[in-house]
């Protein structure tokens, strides 16, 4: 049987079940307003500032410009800045439009108000450590308008390295078993870290982690192909092959000869008749 207790019960139950059905749709209705709030917030946001570029992709040593329109009718005389941080509340400002300026970059950035609803931001030289958000603001009373900007800085993708002799070959250095320094290089990228390779017995073998590749008797001990790699943090290239071809091995007065992109790099018209075989070699290389 029901006593008055289970009554009294089942109507409190009911009662919590109305009221928790009344908050549900005042909670939802509360989350759509603050949507439609926020969306409201960055339309008129949208309409008094907007700048061509939202996201900006550079290498290091570039530049970027950011041209921008405001609204001339309430903002013409106002304060423009760009500033920087993850936050628009806390963001530090590096310049601004009255002359205000960060000192670490006074020579690098530039923020130009045209007076006619136009604004223009201009930084140079870029480094790696400007990767941030940054934040174009107009000064206005109790909150600003500001518009973010996301800042990629890389490095310099690396060209195809070259190779040259930094020992003159025109005397034959190599037909007499003097050494070599053969140096790689790249004319672009940034950061760039050369590494020499030898095929040998089909086999690739790394040599030493610089750009200069020494040759003399002790180490050109059988024909062999080099190669030099250039990388940085984004991109690698591979170099031309350098070929050595061996022919008299020894450790001090070897005779060698090395070719760079297919060019003949050994002078044998300083042998004598002594070496005569060797001399038809050295020309047909």
């Amino acid at each position: 049987m029901l006593t008055t207790l289970h009554i009294q019960e089942a109507q409190s139950n009911a009662v919590h079940l109305l009221h928790f059905r009344e908050i549900i749709p005042q909670k939802a209705a509360f989350n759509i307003n603050m949507k439609s709030l926020c969306l409201l917030l960055l339309l008129h946001t949208s309409l008094q500032l907007q700048c061509d570029k939202r996201e900006i992709r550079a290498h290091i040593g570039g530049e970027f410009i950011i041209v921008c329109k405001y609204d001339r009718r309430h903002f013409l005389f106002s304060k423009k800045y760009w500033c920087r941080g993850a936050s628009s509340s806390t963001c530090e400002i590096l310049r601004d439009t009255d002359g205000i300026a960060n000192t670490h970059y006074t020579h690098r950035l530039s923020i130009l108000d045209t007076r006619r609803g136009g604004l223009i931001v201009k930084v140079t030289n870029l480094q790696i450590e400007d990767t941030d958000v940054y934040w174009i603001g107009i000064d206005k009373l109790y909150a600003d308008i500001m518009m973010s900007v996301n800042v990629v800085v890389t490095e310099v993708p690396v060209g195809k390295p070259r190779l040259w002799p930094l020992t003159p070959l025109v005397d034959g250095p190599t037909c007499w078993g003097k050494p070599v320094t053969i140096r790689c290089g790249c004319t672009r990228g940034t950061d760039v870290f050369y590494a020499w390779y030898q095929h040998i017995h089909h086999k690739r073998l790394l040599l030493l982690s610089s750009s200069d590749l020494s040759l003399h008797c002790g180490t050109v001990m059988e024909d062999s192909e080099y190669y030099c790699s250039a990388s940085n943090s984004i991109s690698s290239e591979q170099s031309d092959t350098l070929s050595v071809q061996v022919l008299m091995p020894a450790n001090s007065s070897c005779i060698y000869v090395v070719n760079i992109q297919g060019k003949n790099k050994c002078d044998v018209t300083k042998f004598g008749k002594l070496h005569e075989t060797l001399n038809i070699l050295c020309k047909i290389q």
